[in-house]
């Protein structure tokens, strides 16, 4: 009977998900392909508090998990924008997302899905300001470069594409790319989700809300070294609000969980110096209270009521369900299942090839990259070599995090590529 429950709860959150997710994506590409990162990079220079509003704003809708922002960020950085400006962008990005903010108005309503990006632009801000104002001056690994060295590869990559080439790029990387990156984790977080509703008694976070600092302390050691992205954190929060935990402390998971973990504050203090690194966190983590304490004590209870018309339907035996969720339903696990069975058949590698003379001799080299940790990770850095002359074949194993480069390209070009892309060769 628990099996039975837990498939029809997991079954009733992905259809009140899947046309948002699905919608969230296709847009998460058309950002991905016509926005580029040498123009916002160039927005995101100088002093003062408006560089680093625009890296809020810049951030808020782009559909990068906290891993995947990471190198975008530190390629900023590189290109040119200031500390506090790469600060918000890191901030603001994981947090939310077109694709998280589209799922969370299907599970959570308008109320959770207008708060997240606001607490995203408010948190970013303030965060940003401060390592502006306290560590500017701080000493850090140095991450910039000139100018002339940091075109970008994705601008070399679409620049001459027609538009009808350049939507179907994007309802690709929507659709396949997005959904390789950010997949597993959502499928994480719906089964969790399930499990909670399934297994944890109602009465199990009742006593919590008698301590509200307490319970969103406990949240933030819990959320923090546990990796959730922005959209896979949605169903946990869904389920942990139906077993009586405050919508406030659910706002403290869905903010503090995507923004801050161990990876994006390993990466921070490597670049940035440890000073902005615990702005950062502290900024994340103040920030997630506040807005949690406010929507606990000063905003009406019936507007954070978890949309759980697909769990009712399940306890009341009605198996109507309607056709257009259900199709989205199909169609989001027939991705999940064409990029996991991508994924495994070609042994987690990328590859990049440019027509060449097969009689000609060629280079062949092999390359560590630390910092490449996900799909999304493993394209920017094939994007990145192969757009260099001279680069004839390339091919990148995630599983090892190593590359090989064929072709007339120096190991230095190679390695300012990956640099100018937010990695490292080791």
């Amino acid at each position: 009977m628990q099996l039975q429950y837990f498939f029809q709860s997991l079954w009733g959150i992905i259809n009140e998900m899947s046309p948002y997710i699905l919608l969230g994506f296709l847009i998460a590409g058309f950002l991905h392909v016509f926005i580029k990162p040498a123009a916002m990079s160039r927005h995101l220079a100088g002093s003062g508090i408006m560089p680093v509003v625009k890296a809020a704003l810049f951030g808020i809708p782009l559909p990068l998990c906290s891993c995947g922002v990471l190198p975008t960020a530190v390629a900023l950085r590189r290109q040119g924008a200031s500390k506090g400006a790469t600060t918000s962008f890191l901030i603001a990005t994981p947090q939310t997302g077109v694709d998280s903010i589209a799922a969370t108005y299907s599970l959570l309503g308008l109320p959770f899905a207008i708060l997240r990006p606001i607490a995203a632009l408010i948190g970013s801000v303030i965060g940003g300001g401060a390592v502006n104002k306290l560590a500017q001056d701080e000493d850090s690994i140095p991450d910039t470069m000139p100018a002339s060295c940091c075109a970008s590869t994705r601008k070399d990559e679409y620049a001459g594409l027609s538009l009808p080439r350049k939507i179907v790029e994007a309802v690709r990387y929507g659709l396949v790319d997005m959904v390789a990156s950010v997949g597993k984790w959502l499928v994480i977080g719906l089964v969790i989700a399930a499990l909670i509703t399934v297994l944890v008694p109602d009465q199990l976070f009742l006593s919590l809300n008698r301590y509200p600092l307490l319970a969103m302390g406990v949240m933030i050691l819990v959320a923090v070294p546990m990796y959730v992205c922005a959209t896979g954190s949605i169903p946990i929060a869904m389920s942990l609000m139906l077993k009586g935990l405050s919508p406030g402390v659910a706002f403290v998971l869905l903010m503090a969980g995507p923004a801050a973990n161990f990876a994006s504050v390993m990466v921070l203090s490597r670049t940035m110096g440890r000073r902005a690194t615990l702005i950062y966190v502290g900024s994340v983590v103040a920030t997630a209270i506040g807005f949690g304490l406010m929507i606990d004590y000063l905003l009406p209870s019936g507007w954070f009521i978890p949309q759980t018309s697909h769990l009712m339907s399940c306890h009341d035996g009605h198996s109507g369900t309607p056709l257009f969720p259900t199709v989205c339903s199909i169609l989001l696990g027939l991705l999940l299942i064409y990029t996991a069975m991508k994924s495994h058949s070609h042994n987690n590698t990328h590859t990049h090839t440019h027509t060449h003379n097969p009689n000609k001799n060629t280079m062949r080299r092999e390359y560590i990259i630390e910092g490449m940790s996900c799909p999304h990770c493993q394209a920017t850095v094939t994007k990145a070599i192969s757009a260099l002359s001279g680069a004839e074949n390339v091919t990148t194993d995630l599983s090892t995090g190593t590359a090989i480069v064929e072709g007339e390209v120096s190991p230095e070009a190679v390695k300012e590529a990956v640099y100018n892309a937010g990695f490292t060769i080791r």
